[in-house]
């Protein structure tokens, strides 16, 4: 199957990284189920083990590890199953934080970060709440909690704290930083192996201390049920190991001077803080579907959101969440960068979208 030329929806899904592909085809000659008690059941247990001692280091994370088969089921697992009576989450989470915990008491954002004195008031609340909020958002690249690239370190901390003063337990949904970032401090933290360079239907939920869920018997310590998928764990570990994609073919500095060229031709939403590799950008006449109709005609994979999202025809929830209205949403884009970007790609998709809006 031909893909497009230039691929510039990494937030989406981003390319097996090459160490993460060999690790995958080793893993698949461990055919046997981890949990089979025979010799060769133990040998798969034991590379099992391996991989998940290995993504624990390469994380830096001090607590346990649950795989999982994606970033979605994580927070079905850490929502659904924490041992708290309330769930509080932010207005521009992902759809699948709002799957997981339908009921949930939503949390204002306002200047790309997540209302103070709104969070403190639910708190205050009966019944001990866990809080989940995103490390960076999918569809406009804001960091709402994170370290690394730049000092958030600061703003992280302060919102975890008010959460544990408050007596709730902080979730972090880092799908779209982890492998990129340090983790924040968290008691819960989302990974997800394919935007990091690792495969496709495996992530993890890494709890700080097990007493904070709810065992629903099966695999994964009696936390998850399901055969263990060995040969994706195996690759995710390999994709941390090899850097994740903090090793880029672009520079922090080109990213940049790329969102500059960005402005040139439309206008990049990125409330608050904003990161270097995912750009909402609104075009000044056109439409989401007609920029993607025609960027596509000149061979250039973007979206209009998140993956999961962005085949409807209703306007963002996020954007809506980031105070954004109703005629710019309709007119926003997502373009986002990965490991393999050249800065050729950049440059020829920022003379496209400027014959595209001429």
């Amino acid at each position: 199957m031909a893909f497009p030329n230039i691929y510039l929806d990494h937030a989406a899904t981003t390319p097996l990284l090459p160490a993460a592909r060999e690790a995958w085809l080793e893993g698949a000659a461990l055919w046997a189920n981890p949990s089979s008690p025979h010799a060769a059941g133990r040998a798969a247990r034991a590379a099992l083990e391996d991989a998940r001692a290995r993504v624990k280091a390469a994380l830096g994370w001090q607590g346990e590890v649950l795989f999982t088969s994606g970033a979605s089921e994580a927070l079905a697992l850490g929502l659904g199953r924490a041992k708290a009576e309330r769930r509080l989450v932010s207005a521009v989470e992902h759809d699948a934080v709002f799957r997981a915990a339908p009921d949930a008491q939503v949390l204002p954002v306002v200047g790309g970060e997540v209302d103070g004195d709104a969070l403190a008031a639910a708190l205050a609340g009966q019944g001990r709440a866990v809080v989940a909020v995103q490390s960076v958002n999918s569809e406009t690249g804001s960091v709402l909690l994170g370290d690394g690239l730049v000092p958030f370190s600061a703003r992280s901390d302060a919102l975890v704290s008010r959460v544990r003063e408050g007596g709730g337990l902080f979730l972090a949904d880092c799908s779209q930083s982890a492998g990129k970032w340090a983790l924040p401090d968290a008691d819960m933290v989302v990974v997800s192996a394919h935007k990091l360079g690792g495969p496709v239907g495996i992530g993890a939920l890494l709890v700080r201390d097990f007493a904070m869920l709810e065992p629903t018997g099966g695999q994964e310590r009696g936390y998850r049920a399901g055969t263990e998928n060995l040969p994706a764990a195996l690759a995710f570990a390999a994709a941390l190991e090899a850097g994740g994609i903090g090793q880029w073919a672009t520079s922090e500095a080109q990213r940049l001077a790329f969102r500059d060229r960005l402005r040139e031709h439309g206008e990049v939403i990125q409330p608050g803080v904003p990161c270097s590799y995912i750009f909402a950008v609104a075009a000044p006449k056109i439409s989401a579907t007609a920029m993607l109709i025609r960027m596509d005609a000149k061979g250039f994979a973007i979206s209009a959101g998140s993956a999961c999202s962005s085949g409807t025809l209703k306007q963002s929830r996020v954007l809506k969440g980031f105070g954004i209205g109703e005629d710019l949403a309709k007119r926003t884009v997502r373009v986002s960068i990965g490991w393999s970007t050249t800065p050729e790609e950049l440059d020829a998709f920022a003379a496209a979208l400027a014959e595209v809006n001429a």
